[in-house]
């Protein structure tokens, strides 16, 4: 169910970002070798990044094998923080461009890796939790991430740390529905990510940290995350892994 990748380092091309590496994240749109229960990830892709401090995203509904324009754009810009999905769209759930991840909130970029069981059911009781996102529109997206990512902004907004914000969401959703909840986020200087029924990797090479549902090659530097675990980094403090 979709895969998501984050970066933080050195000023380097999204292009390098999303199509360097034998696994890379346009290879593992058509041919994942983690996921579970789909072979694609073609519903969509979206790449957020910071320009002057604020997060700027490109999405689009279609693979994105598909898109040449978009791979020769992503060769101009150069990013610092970055956070890219692709996705395999949940039954039920529109391929439409809104509902391609990173989401966006003030300085804050979000991606989710799952679904959530039974939906339908708790749909209300989350964003009777999220509170008021009116000023959130992809907090209103027709798709189950978005009050997962509503939840999150919520707690970021009330002053918990990027990390706290999506073990705080977490937490909510947990108690509502079992469902597969890797998170993934970023604010323009850290990274955060959470795992809950599928996989997480994370690598640190010197001045850069990766974090990412599959490697994107066979190098040994890449750390399997445990599952029900939250990942918080940063260039200062590097990379920290607690159980959640």
């Amino acid at each position: 169910m979709c895969r998501h990748l984050g970066y933080l380092g050195p000023e380097r091309t999204l292009h390098s970002l999303v199509y360097d590496g034998q696994y890379s994240l346009e290879t593992q749109a058509y041919a994942p070798r983690m996921t579970q229960g789909n072979l694609l990830n073609a519903d969509g892709y979206g790449v957020g990044w910071y320009q002057d401090g604020a997060p700027v995203r490109f999405r689009r509904a279609q693979p994105i094998w598909t898109d040449q324009s978009f791979r020769e754009v992503a060769g101009a810009v150069r990013a610092s923080c970055a956070v890219a999905a692709i996705r395999s769209a949940t039954a039920g759930f529109p391929v439409d461009e809104s509902c391609a991840q990173p989401f966006r909130a003030g300085p804050w970029l979000f991606s989710h890796n799952g679904k959530i069981e039974g939906y339908g059911g708790v749909e209300s009781r989350l964003r009777e939790l999220a509170g008021d996102v009116a000023d959130v529109p992809d907090a209103r997206a027709p798709v189950d991430s978005a009050p997962l990512f509503a939840l999150a902004v919520r707690h970021w907004r009330e002053g918990a740390p990027l990390g706290d914000g999506l073990a705080a969401a977490l937490a909510a959703i947990t108690a509502l529905a079992p469902g597969r909840y890797n998170l993934l986020a970023s604010d323009g200087t850290s990274l955060a990510a959470t795992t809950w029924g599928d996989s997480l990797f994370v690598r640190e090479d010197g001045d850069a940290i990766r974090i990412a549902s599959e490697p994107l090659d066979d190098d040994a530097g890449w750390r399997r995350v445990p599952d029900r675990s939250l990942v918080t980094a940063g260039l200062a403090s590097g990379v920290r892994i607690d159980p959640l």
